[in-house]
């Protein structure tokens, strides 16, 4: 679905009227390619840490200009601020004021990332409360922490020119130079990230594996993706399969057509398949594993809306969206784990949405359903561990998408605009946030929620 207004906008009289008028004015976002994939310009690590260091150091390695004085640069593509060792709210004001006086030097497209260690007990989608490691703080210690966290979602508000802010959070064990962090740089560096805004990821362990190939970070991994058929599923399928992995699509049998058309674009068997059925975990592992020999990752993708005011609402419309978003899930997972068919690095990605997290009109079943993947993604992530895998799950916000191409043009436009970004996502923008998770480079992220809307200006 196209956005027309962004077009005009990014046209040169559409532009100059835009200016005129106090218009929004969002640009096209700096997403993936194998070629060039880093913002343009210098990057800027503020801060003395430990983190900081390490960051320099990986950012060297990757062939790019590194400077630690805003002074010295005049083009910045990124600015990492290395907020690890804060001890008090009044040592985040050397960093934010030095990077004050850089904003106006950042490049379209460029990156703001902090790293710092989270507030246990508080929440910022990462479970921080739950890291094993955290340690006592003091009141003035976990204001710092968290105060970083409330600094960052502002700077992404108040950026422009699709420049996006996100932050990593280490957990207090894991040290400044792991593989996880290393991989969470990479990946808000990257045009992977191009619709994720104001947001954070913890990396609580030293898992990872920071030599992952960027372009192709799920090289021989065999995966299955639900819902595959249309939209975001297929999207995933094909991202999947571009980035290396073998992908079985699985959907319903009344997507049949769409289904066999998408495994023969792939040249990859699918599986028409109901995932309510209680022994769709069972077939979905024979699958894997009689053509593969295993089973590496899984997108629970599959999801539906049965969308009524709650005083219309009745148990058939609850039920089904209750049964597919979240009961197949629940019990596809349960059979996996159970199994010894499993690769050794498994990695589940799930979709949630940002109704789950901050609900949203006449949507009271379907936001149940999406609320319930979060929670059950950080409960499964400990017996995950133990097999070395991780679980984590993407929250969309508003995607150009079939679906959201059926809300009335006015409403859409609105939803268009209410996020920091000041545009809608797109599949692939979703796609890239899931590869990356069921990656290696990701190894040491786990029971986390990445939301995917452009900072949206509704909820957390």
């Amino acid at each position: 679905m196209t956005d027309t207004y962004l077009d005009m906008v990014n046209s040169g009289l559409g532009k100059q009227l835009a200016g005129k008028l106090g218009l929004p004015r969002p640009v096209t976002l700096r997403r993936f390619t194998a070629d060039g994939d880093f913002p343009s310009g210098s990057v800027l690590v503020l801060g003395r840490g430990a983190a900081g260091d390490a960051a320099s150091s990986a950012l060297l390695g990757w062939d790019l200009d590194v400077r630690r004085h805003a002074q010295d640069v005049d083009r910045v593509g990124a600015v990492v601020i290395d907020y690890t060792e804060v001890d008090s709210p009044a040592d985040l004001a050397d960093a934010a004021l030095e990077l004050a006086s850089a904003v106006r030097k950042l490049r379209p497209g460029g990156r703001v990332i902090t790293l710092s260690r989270p507030a246990p007990g508080i929440g910022t989608g990462a479970a921080s409360g739950m890291l094993p490691g955290a340690r006592q703080l003091t009141p003035s210690q976990a204001a710092a922490r968290q105060g970083v966290v409330g600094m960052l979602r502002s700077i992404a508000q108040e950026m422009r020119g699709g420049v996006t802010a996100n932050g990593i959070l280490l957990a207090d064990d894991v040290a400044a130079d792991a593989p996880g962090v290393t991989g969470a740089l990479r990946f808000f560096l990257s045009g992977r990230s191009a619709y994720v805004d104001g947001q954070f990821l913890t990396v609580g362990d030293d898992r990872g594996d920071a030599d992952v190939d960027w372009v192709h970070p799920v090289a021989g991994k065999v995966a299955v993706v639900t819902g595959a058929a249309r939209g975001i599923g297929a999207q995933v399928t094909r991202t999947l399969a571009a980035s290396g992995a073998t992908v079985i699509p699985v959907d319903v049998p009344a997507a049949g057509d769409a289904l066999s058309k998408l495994a023969n674009e792939l040249r990859v068997p699918a599986l028409q398949l109901d995932v309510t059925d209680p022994q769709a975990g069972q077939k979905i592992l024979d699958l894997a594993v009689s053509r593969y020999g295993r089973l590496d990752l899984v997108v629970h993708n599959a999801g539906i809306t049965r969308d009524k005011m709650l005083a219309n609402m009745d148990q058939a419309k609850w039920d089904s969206v209750i049964a597919v978003n979240i009961e197949s899930q629940l019990r596809i997972t349960e059979t996996l784990l159970a199994s010894d068919q499993l690769g050794p690095a498994p990695r589940i990605v799930c979709l949630a949405s940002t109704s789950g997290v901050a609900g949203n009109r006449g949507q009271t079943n379907y936001a149940a359903s999406k609320a319930g993947v979060i929670g059950a993604v950080a409960a499964t992530a400990p017996l995950i561990a133990e097999k070395g895998g991780t679980i984590n799950a993407v929250a969309p916000g508003f995607i150009e998408s079939d679906m959201t191409a059926k809300i009335p043009a006015a409403r859409r436009q609105i939803s268009r605009r209410l996020n920091s970004l000041q545009q809608g996502g797109t599949p692939e923008d979703v796609a890239q946030a899931i590869t990356f998770l069921l990656s290696d480079a990701a190894g040491g992220i786990n029971g986390q929620t990445l939301r995917v809307c452009g900072q949206s200006l509704v909820g957390a």
